[in-house]
């Protein structure tokens, strides 16, 4: 018990004991007297260090409170500005404030969104709505708990996603985990792009490889009711987040199967193939972000013969499961299209388009297959 939080919570549970009313109150008046800290300012240094002396004389403080039952006229004379219901929004302000800092001293770019969705989330509060709520008091247990979580992105760099276990794909909100990665907007790009190619065709029936988390398999299926959708991948785990978000959008023209690439698969007419496989080659693979690299699902990411196994494999085979006329579409990494082309090229695929991504950056490629 050497960290001022835990100190906190010890002197919270004491005066409890000692039938001391508001004791959560009345525990931060006496650490913040002996510390020469506001009291917002103890939930900011929360795992400062407590010395021998402090400790004793927090004790000796906590005695005198419980003994002489003072805890009604108990002041502090560093400390006698004392919070009440109408400047709870100053202290909820400034806790939020801090945590931005905190997440910005950790190099987090985007410290401000991030501290904003880790708020909302844990007081279950729409996010533009934050601020107009920060006129009540966030408890202790929430407060704890958005401490976890600022400390785990931060410090151990686990994604914002991750820790709140969704993110928004295109309209539709989607769990995630260790197991798939998370889905990103570029990848939304290539599904608007794919709608828009199927837009003739009155009952689609399209085939996802290296399904992950479903945003693709799913968002189509959505957008395309009078589709027939098949997602597959080859992780078990992946495919259970997958059938999760599938009933979590209410999916019904969409089966999610176990196959590696087309291993399982019988159907033979495909409007559209779709993949964003694994890509990064492993010379890549160590200079990723920390967030990706730590946390997100090497099996995902990595492939062989330098990211270039699946864009091979699957235009060889994806040939004999699409209709005359059916459409491959890749995602693919930002210096990979004209090796991918010449894959396509190699395997008599037509009309090869190749688009880039918000930053300009080539990152589609679409083919259809020609008359056998």
């Amino acid at each position: 018990m050497n960290k001022l939080i835990d100190i906190l919570n010890f002197s919270t549970e004491y005066l409890t004991k000692k039938n001391i009313s508001n004791p959560r109150l009345n525990a931060e008046k006496i650490i913040s007297e002996v510390l020469g800290l506001d009291r917002i300012m103890l939930y900011v240094h929360f795992e400062r260090p407590i010395n021998n002396e402090e400790k004793e004389k927090i004790k000796s403080l906590l005695k005198e409170i419980s003994t002489n039952n003072q805890s009604e006229n108990f002041n502090t004379k560093k400390n006698s500005n004392i919070l009440s219901k109408n400047n709870f929004k100053e202290k909820n302000s400034f806790i939020f404030n801090e945590s931005i800092e905190y997440l910005k001293k950790h190099n987090i770019q985007n410290a401000k969104l991030e501290v904003e969705l880790i708020f909302s989330h844990i007081l279950k509060i729409n996010r533009m709505l934050l601020s107009l709520n920060f006129n009540k008091e966030i408890s202790k247990e929430n407060l704890d708990k958005i401490k976890i979580l600022l400390k785990k992105r931060a410090k151990e760099k686990i994604p914002i996603q991750y820790l709140l276990g969704y993110e928004e794909f295109y309209g539709y909100k989607f769990n995630v985990n260790k197991h798939v990665l998370i889905p990103r907007p570029e990848t939304e790009l290539l599904v608007e792009e794919c709608i828009k190619l199927l837009g003739e065709v009155k009952e689609p029936k399209i085939l996802d490889i290296g399904s992950g988390s479903g945003a693709i398999s799913i968002t189509l299926a959505k957008e395309l009711p009078n589709s027939k959708v098949i997602g597959v991948d080859i992780s078990d785990e992946a495919l259970k987040v997958a059938e999760e978000n599938r009933i979590l959008n209410n999916c019904e023209n969409l089966k999610f199967i176990k196959s590696n690439v087309f291993e399982n698969i019988k159907y033979k007419s495909f409007d559209l193939i779709v993949s964003n496989p694994p890509y990064i080659p492993d010379y890549e693979y160590a200079e990723l972000q920390p967030e990706v690299k730590l946390h997100e699902p090497k099996l995902a990411l990595v492939a062989e013969n330098n990211g270039y196994f699946f864009y091979d494999k699957i235009s060889k085979e994806a040939i004999n499961h699409l209709k005359n006329d059916g459409i491959l579409a890749f995602e693919m990494g930002y210096n990979q299209s004209e090796k991918i082309k010449s894959f396509l090229e190699r395997d008599k695929y037509k009309n090869i388009i190749i688009k880039n991504d918000y930053n300009n950056i080539p990152r589609m490629i679409f083919a259809k297959k020609g008359e056998i």
